[in-house]
């Protein structure tokens, strides 16, 4: 790299002292409003100005100083000896707009080279890397116009929504490579390493749907639509959601229990349930350009970084959904692994609910204990004679085919899912058997943020969003921001460059 000499940089600032001497003079005016809040106020807004100034200063002294090369050579193989001084570009920062010159070095038929903008570690851009991450951090929290907003407020520098919209996305680009790279925390032994996955949908722009969506969505329009022109029928798609994936790694304690500690027949009284262990070294992942296949490889592999030994007990937490199953299954038979898959009991008791309703008038309260008795039963492990009994039940009363139906669901249910229901393994060992890490998960990087009124998502954006979500979730963003900026100045600098070292000349 060009060297710069130091005194000459630390000397002078002459505006910058001006400005400063200036907002000094006016502090003290007597005229000014003696309120703390118009000070704080005041000051806070001419500072920013003075801060630009030294800024701006500091780099006009590093380009005086900066000492040409004898001969830079680019990647492409071309020297370029022609060097021209104060080549400028513009940069907008938190402190306002300045101007950086430094030497071009040229050569006839391509491109220039500014080594200065190396040593700098400028973006390709006219943002500065601040402003870039200021932008992601607000947008990953709030609408895109409220990180605007938020960042014309502490900055003062305005950024249009598109140029926010891909400083996002730009930000959002290494995630994936971090994950892959990153060291995971191991944990103890002793804990149950748990993993979770589940799906939500994001309304897009039609653009932005998947191919079978696009055109489910096509047929229907062709066909009339569903029979209300104001609302949906039951059970009738929007067709304007994409499904996005999320995905979930935690280290759980075991907690041995019985049937009875979860379900409680006859109003048992809840105080006396211990209290529950409190998942631990949480990770999430999700993506809405990605299918589920490649979300829940990612979740493996996260999984596998932390228990590479696979000396840790797995288990895995699932709505049961027969794609997703058929997934997890693709992943452990590929991996040779052992992981215990269970059906959330949540998903279960709501079939039974819906399997009571076809013998007790609505809000009838003996409903809940014969719910409660079923449970118990299936949490026992007898959720095939469960199945049995309900349908016997409905023989015996003798329901017609409209009103069996929540009995049926229900017994086809268990049946179809029966080696994903031993509950009575699950609490004998101390593992969990509900989703509600992932659950929570799915509110936090989706409803919460993707479901904002009038939001219609571009697919770069959503999937930018989600994933800056989940980095921030997981406590790993100011991690992930010194190896984005690394990764790039290596695309953005080291690559134009032959030979690194001949920078040093």
């Amino acid at each position: 790299m060009p060297a710069y000499d130091s005194r000459e940089i630390t000397e002078g600032f002459p505006a910058t002292r001006t400005a400063f001497e200036a907002l000094l003079a006016d502090l003290v005016d007597p005229a000014r409003s003696a309120a703390c809040a118009a000070t704080e106020e005041f000051i806070a807004t001419r500072a920013r100005e003075v801060q630009r100034l030294m800024l701006q200063e500091w780099l006009e002294k590093r380009a005086a100083g900066e000492q040409r090369a004898q001969e830079v050579a680019g990647s492409d193989g071309v020297v370029r000896r022609c060097a021209e001084k104060s080549h400028a570009r513009l940069l907008s920062t938190r402190f306002g707009t300045v101007q950086v010159e430094r030497i071009a070095y040229r050569a006839k038929g391509t491109s220039n080279l500014y080594p200065a903008d190396a040593e700098l570690d400028l973006p390709t851009g006219r943002h500065s890397h601040t402003l870039k991450k200021l932008a992601a951090v607000e947008a990953a929290r709030g609408s895109f116009a409220d990180a605007q907003t938020a960042v014309e407020r502490a900055t003062g520098t305005h950024i249009g929504k598109r140029q926010t919209i891909q400083l996002v996305q730009r930000t959002a680009a290494d995630i994936d490579a971090f994950y892959t790279f990153a060291r995971s925390a191991s944990g103890s032994g002793e804990m149950l390493l748990v993993l979770s996955a589940d799906g939500k949908g994001i309304v897009m722009r039609p653009d932005a749907l998947r191919e079978e969506t696009r055109r489910a969505a096509a047929r229907k329009a062709a066909s009339g639509g569903g029979p209300y022109q104001t609302r949906l029928a039951g059970g009738e798609k929007s067709g304007r959601k994409r499904m996005a994936t999320v995905g979930a790694v935690y280290a759980l304690a075991a907690q041995p229990r019985g049937p009875q500690e979860v379900i409680r027949p006859n109003g048992a009284d809840r105080e006396k349930r211990p209290d529950r262990p409190r998942a631990t070294d949480k990770w999430l992942t999700a993506s809405v350009a990605a299918d589920a296949r490649t979300v829940i490889a990612a979740v493996f592999d996260h999984a596998e970084r932390r228990d590479p030994a696979r000396t840790r007990e797995w288990v895995m937490l699932v709505d049961g959904a027969r794609h997703q199953l058929d997934l997890i299954h693709e992943q452990c038979d590929a991996r040779e692994l052992e992981v215990h898959v269970l059906i959330d009991f949540v998903h279960v008791l709501q079939y039974l609910w819906g399997a009571a309703w076809c013998f007790f008038a609505p809000a009838d309260p003996g409903a809940e204990p014969w719910v409660g008795g079923h449970a118990l039963a299936i949490l026992q492990g007898t959720a095939q004679h469960v199945a049995d009994a309900l349908e016997q039940q409905a023989d015996a009363a003798q329901l017609g085919e409209h009103k069996r139906a929540g009995v049926d669901k229900a017994v086809g249910y268990l049946r179809a899912k029966l080696p994903y229901l031993g509950y009575d393994i699950a609490l004998a060992e101390g593992w969990p058997i509900a989703t509600g890490v992932i659950e929570g998960a799915c509110r936090h990087l989706i409803k919460d943020r993707m479901d904002i009124t009038g939001a219609r998502w571009g697919l770069p954006g959503a999937e930018a969003v989600l994933k800056l979500r989940a980095v921030i979730s997981n406590g790993d963003f100011e991690a992930y921001w010194e190896y984005h900026v690394q990764r790039e100045h290596l695309r953005v600098h080291t690559v134009r460059y032959r030979d690194t070292l001949e920078l040093a000349a």
